[in-house]
């Protein structure tokens, strides 16, 4: 039980649900009630489907290019140390999400679905957490579960985007997104630690 807990919490800090809000809030400004909830239904299904896809195939692509098992911990926990960077140290996700909006007719894919919740940082994460040499398959289905339930609660969370800005506000939100980023960078290091014990072992 705490291990699915644990996975809930960092999945949560990779998808960034409270980060994905005012990224939301901004991209569908110019809709409706009902075509926001549309595009945050859809967006929240397309942004599953990627990462799921990731999880099924992630590995088999990384193995195709020979890449070893602490070649690929090593360099996804870079990849995510230095998303987690950005997160801690930068002008915060929100905001450096809402200058890629250039065509509000196609907010759902980019950039709600992709990078906000399928951020490149989400797509590491799930290929490391379903790594065939280390989890079975009974564990990488519960972790593509997780990640739905994560989706589900973002998806629950931009239906509901205006009464949470309004609760926490865009301040609250900066700092869970900085929060979320210490989190996501201990266990980068922690991927990292594995991957050099590994490759020295070897």
């Amino acid at each position: 039980m705490s291990d699915i807990i644990s996975t809930i919490f960092f999945l949560i800090a990779v998808i960034d649900p409270f980060g994905t809000v005012p990224v939301y809030l901004e991209a569908t400004k110019q809709f409706d009630d009902k075509h926001k909830k549309m595009i945050a239904i859809r967006a929240s299904i397309l942004a599953f489907f990627i990462l799921l896809f990731f999880i099924v195939v992630g590995q088999m692509i990384m193995e195709g290019m020979d890449i070893t098992l602490s070649a690929f911990q090593i360099s996804g926990g870079v990849i995510l140390f230095l998303f987690a960077l950005t997160m801690v140290f930068g002008e915060g996700k929100p905001e450096s999400e809402k200058h890629l909006i250039r065509d509000y007719k196609h907010v759902t894919v980019f950039p709600i679905a992709i990078p906000s919740m399928a951020s490149p940082g989400a797509i590491m994460a799930v290929v490391l957490m379903t790594d065939n040499n280390i989890y079975s398959i009974q564990q990488q289905a519960m972790t593509a579960l997780l990640v739905l339930v994560v989706v589900g609660i973002t998806c629950l969370m931009l239906l509901a985007a205006r009464f949470v800005q309004e609760r926490i506000g865009d301040y609250g939100i900066t700092v869970i997104s900085k929060i979320m980023g210490l989190i996501l960078a201990a266990y980068a290091t922690q991927s990292i630690l594995t991957g050099l014990k590994d490759f020295f072992k070897a």
